[in-house]
């Protein structure tokens, strides 16, 4: 089989394509052929040695997939050769064939096309994570989005309407605003390019302000980070409920006498850790977000496919802010 490997410290470039033995399913296993492989802000961090998990090289990136099971290992009874599923794999789901814990995998129904289902568990997963487990967002509330047209940013407007919330989706363009809207947000607002001085952060302030209401915001979902999360918390409400979710702009620093002033909570939400800890919870959830998937309430918004051989350059666009919604790798 073919995988595209992370075989030295660095970004993109550095990926290289190879030939590999199939794996075999072990005990608790089974092997998949992959059809498609979701590309997230952690594959940029994990081929750079930037990421919480940093696995022994060489190894694949590519945190979720979709594909058909090719082989059980001994003790598996949940699954069965030639079932379609999805999975939440860390990394290594760059390659064509990969061999994973059967518990990973989710079975997804025919309509479901493999690209979407590679596109689902991670954005999905983590947005709702962070505002039904970690958020407490209500109905009625309202819900501001920074980054609302990537993968996660467009899960949580999605997830936020579902919920019955007011969501306002903040980003870098209007398009990007647009596109948010087209997912069922009730509003948006275009932020301007970092970094800010400290006039710029009392402007940015004021533009989402202005965009939330004279009441601010309920839950901030903020995957973004740099200077746009002090201005963020600036705006937020009574008791509001800020959500660390990532930091391509850079880790902020935040000056907690804004949290006493707002009397507003930091959540940090790290959805891989709480799968882990909490693997009854996280069925929980995925049962629930395929039944909002099958009412139509939620679906990926796949922007660009990459063939295998091109999955460094597919890393490369997302890590370039430029993608809208979710990039997948695919294989023939």
């Amino acid at each position: 089989m073919k995988a595209v490997l992370s075989k030295a410290v660095g970004g993109p470039e550095t990926l290289v394509l190879e030939d590999l033995p199939d794996p075999t399913a072990g005990p608790g296993q089974v092997v998949l052929a992959v059809k498609a492989c979701g590309v997230n802000y952690p594959d940029v961090l994990i081929i750079e040695d930037r990421y919480q998990f940093k696995p022994a090289r060489p190894f694949a990136p590519g945190g979720e997939v979709s594909g058909v099971v090719e082989a059980v290992g001994d003790g598996v009874t949940s699954l069965t050769v030639g079932q379609r599923v999805l999975a939440s794999t860390g990394w290594g789901g760059m390659a064509q064939k990969l061999a994973i814990e059967a518990e990973r995998c989710t079975p997804i129904p025919d309509a479901m096309p493999f690209d979407e289902a590679a596109a689902f568990i991670l954005t999905y997963g983590t947005s709702y994570y962070a505002l039904k487990d970690r958020g407490r967002l209500k109905a009625g509330e309202t819900l501001l989005v920074l980054g609302a047209a990537g993968g996660v940013g467009l899960a949580a407007v999605e997830l936020g309407k579902a919920a019955g919330a007011r969501v306002i989706a903040a980003a870098s363009s209007r398009e990007k605003v647009d596109l948010a809207i087209a997912h069922g947000a009730d509003g948006g607002v275009v932020y301007p390019r970092g970094p800010f001085d400290k006039d710029g952060q009392k402007a940015l302030a004021d533009l989402l302000k202005g965009a939330c209401g004279p009441n601010g915001w309920d839950v901030a979902y903020d995957a973004v980070g740099g200077d746009y999360s002090e201005a963020t918390i600036r705006a937020a409400g009574w008791n509001g409920r800020f959500l660390v979710i990532g930091f391509p702009s850079g880790i902020p620093k935040i000056p907690l006498n804004l949290t006493l002033l707002k009397s507003c909570d930091i959540v940090g939400v790290f959805w891989g850790a709480a799968v882990a800890r909490d693997p009854e919870g996280h069925a929980r959830n995925v049962r629930e977000l395929m039944a909002l998937y099958a009412a139509g309430k939620i679906r990926p918004h796949v922007s660009e496919r990459f063939p295998l051989a091109q999955a460094g350059e597919a890393i490369a666009h997302l890590a370039s802010r430029k993608a809208m919604g979710k990039v997948v790798v695919v294989n023939d």
